[in-house]
């Protein structure tokens, strides 16, 4: 039976010092004394040591005390009492104790498990203290994502998940049937805020993208979440101070309203975060081939950053700092071109320092209609697939830019972990479709 007593959530126990309440939730751990049972509660918005103690309870609640076992959903009412040297800083006298359903065998104990273990329990894997703490961090970057762009004027225009035609390119496209016609699941909202900024000025969408790369690297998932802003008639280099104060703005809130957690549960230096301000330094593609090379890191001029190319370039800087001006030949081909050097590309990318490389890339559109073809064609993409685009540069073509940021990768930087599987609460892996 129930406690009949009013309910309270742990994060709100400071307001009832010196009061009965009652608590619900899972017993994290139970460490059982001669006289005292000292039981540590979780119910989600925070952790609560409960203490029960022989002699003053009866022995039936004494030996329902004695028999918890982790994860046991239960119900305790008690008084709270201020004690520093209890989690949280408050602890319950319990008066009485329900176990509302029993644990047995939880899988997932205090000793060390496997990265696949972990996976194959996921849904389990949440309730950890460390986990908890990143689905709380992604959940502020996430209202931190809205908050800046509607302070910024900006209007949310939802893209489509199924489309018709490829963004970033062919080869890491998921297919499926249509009612009788191929479809893909969406890359990239991106093609879409292009028509959306010329209905409003200022679009972003947020939501989940899907890449079909056989990738097992760290920073790759399947599936990920993405936001997406579209300027219209913004150029290269207002992308690059949007992206920085935006990167700025995001990792200030997370420092802001979860220092607790990045410097406890998850030892994160914070003082790295704290000198994320923008403006950030910036160099060109050709500057930062130059400073490899000249800091022995053979890379030679047209090809692409991997990890150990943005890590040796982080190494030289204590911040987030942008490269810009990629050559055109790897960029999509919907990017404009440097109108001073045809081979380069008005495009950037923001990169994350202490190894966690690009956190952001975009840039400036091209704008003109015959270019925009002639690239679709260089690229082996369907032009009929691309019809309703090619009208955005028909009717009223405009200069306009954008970026996309995902948020695994920001939730990652900020959080200080290295793989992108535990920024995302049921990551989706070459080889993992659950749970």
């Amino acid at each position: 039976m129930a406690i009949d007593h009013l309910h309270t959530w742990i994060h709100e126990i400071a307001d009832h010092a010196g009061e009965e309440v009652t608590l619900r939730g899972w017993v994290q751990k139970n460490r059982v004394m001669k006289k005292l049972v000292f039981c540590v509660v979780r119910d989600g918005t925070g952790i609560c040591q409960a203490v029960i103690t022989r002699g003053e309870v009866d022995d039936a609640m004494w030996e329902r005390a004695v028999s918890l076992t982790q994860e046991s959903s239960i119900e305790l009412r008690g008084i709270v009492q201020a004690d520093q040297r209890a989690p949280g800083g408050y602890e319950m006298q319990a008066r009485e104790l329900q176990v509302l359903s029993p644990s047995v065998d939880y899988p997932i104990t205090p000793k060390e498990h496997g990265a696949e273990f972990l996976l194959d329990r996921r849904h389990l894997w949440l309730r950890s203290s460390k986990q908890h703490a990143l689905l709380k961090i992604r959940h502020t970057l996430e209202r931190a994502i809205h908050d800046f762009f509607h302070s910024r004027g900006f209007t949310q225009v939802d893209a489509p998940i199924f489309t018709p035609n490829a963004c970033e390119g062919t080869t890491t496209l998921f297919e499926t049937e249509y009612f009788g016609q191929k479809a893909y699941l969406s890359q990239s909202g991106q093609l879409y805020m292009e028509a959306a900024a010329a209905a409003v000025g200022k679009a972003y969408c947020f939501g989940p993208t899907f890449r079909a790369e056989k990738s097992k690297t760290r920073r790759h998932l399947t599936e990920f979440w993405m936001v997406e802003p579209e300027v219209a008639f913004a150029d290269l280099d207002d992308m690059m101070q949007l992206a920085e104060e935006f990167f700025e703005y995001l990792v200030g809130r997370s420092v802001e309203e979860h220092r607790d957690l990045l410097e406890g549960t998850l030892d994160r230096d914070v003082s790295m975060l704290e000198k994320v301000v923008a403006p950030f330094p910036r160099l060109s593609y050709d500057d930062a081939v130059r400073q490899l090379n000249a800091l022995g890191h053979d890379f030679e001029w047209g090809g692409d950053f991997g990890s150990p190319d943005e890590t040796k370039l982080a190494e030289q800087f204590d911040r987030p700092f942008v490269v810009h001006r990629f050559p055109a030949a790897i960029k999509a081909f919907y990017m404009g071109r440097d109108p001073q050097d045809e081979r380069l590309s008005l495009s950037m990318d923001v990169l994350a320092p202490e190894g966690y490389g690009e956190i952001i890339g975009g840039g400036e559109r091209a704008s003109d209609l015959a270019y925009l073809e002639a690239q679709v064609e260089k690229h082996g993409l369907p032009p009929e697939a691309f019809g309703w685009y090619f009208d955005l540069r028909r009717y009223g073509s405009f200069p306009h830019a954008g970026f996309g940021l995902g948020l695994e990768r920001m939730v990652t930087y900020v959080s200080g972990i290295r793989h992108l599987r535990e920024a995302i609460p049921f990551p989706r892996l070459i080889h993992r479709l659950g749970p």
